[in-house]
């Protein structure tokens, strides 16, 4: 793979005015810090690839987004971190001085750098459990009333309780929830999962 990808040119040329500068200097940016660094486009958008991928820019119609792959572990010493207002730990780029100093830049790039060559992988996310599932008095009087309903029900997994329960609580209408309710029932006699059309 070459260190300077044509189609990074392309894509640069072809962004908007404002946006130029700025691609243009993160690129020169991660070719200084990580001199191994190698571009490639994913996503269609240009990224820089050391050992892994280290980060991706991408420009729209009225800002620029920066996104280091391994951003959680790099930034979580430091204030900047995953945005909220876009993709990326810098949220919107509208100019050069949207961007932490060279400096700055420079030492995240080296530690994402140093990230893959040690081959650290970032942590999984934590999974928050769901909470509770409310299930309404007129769901368990219908079960009750149907044995084989209620003991296919017991028996399913959480996510599959929660399929059903869902798709009737979420019916706008009284009549559309009754109907729902009583094919659920009907389903769920027969031993079938709410999804049991497409398996």
């Amino acid at each position: 793979m070459p260190k300077k990808d044509p189609r990074t040119d392309a894509y640069i040329s072809n962004a908007a005015d404002f946006a130029q500068p700025i691609l243009k200097h993160v690129r020169k940016l991660v070719h200084i810090g990580c001199p191994g660094v190698e571009e490639t486009m994913k996503w269609n958008f240009p990224h820089f690839v050391y050992k892994g991928i280290l980060c991706g820019m991408a420009a729209f119609k009225a800002h620029v987004a920066l996104n280091f792959w391994k951003g959680a572990l790099i930034f979580h010493k430091d204030n900047a971190g995953k945005s909220r207002e876009a993709m990326g730990q810098f949220g919107r780029i509208t100019s050069l001085n949207d961007l932490p100093s060279d400096k700055a830049m420079l030492r995240y790039i080296r530690e994402a750098a140093r990230l893959n060559e040690e081959g650290v992988k970032p942590s999984a996310p934590e999974k928050r459990p769901k909470p509770p599932l409310p299930i309404p008095d007129y769901f368990t009087a219908a079960l009750r009333k149907n044995k084989r309903a209620l003991t296919t029900f017991r028996g399913f997994s959480s996510s599959h309780k929660r399929e059903y329960v869902e798709w009737i609580t979420d019916a706008a209408r009284d009549e559309t929830r009754r109907r729902r309710l009583a094919t659920a029932i009907q389903w769920m006699a027969q031993g079938k999962s709410r999804d049991w059309k497409y398996k």
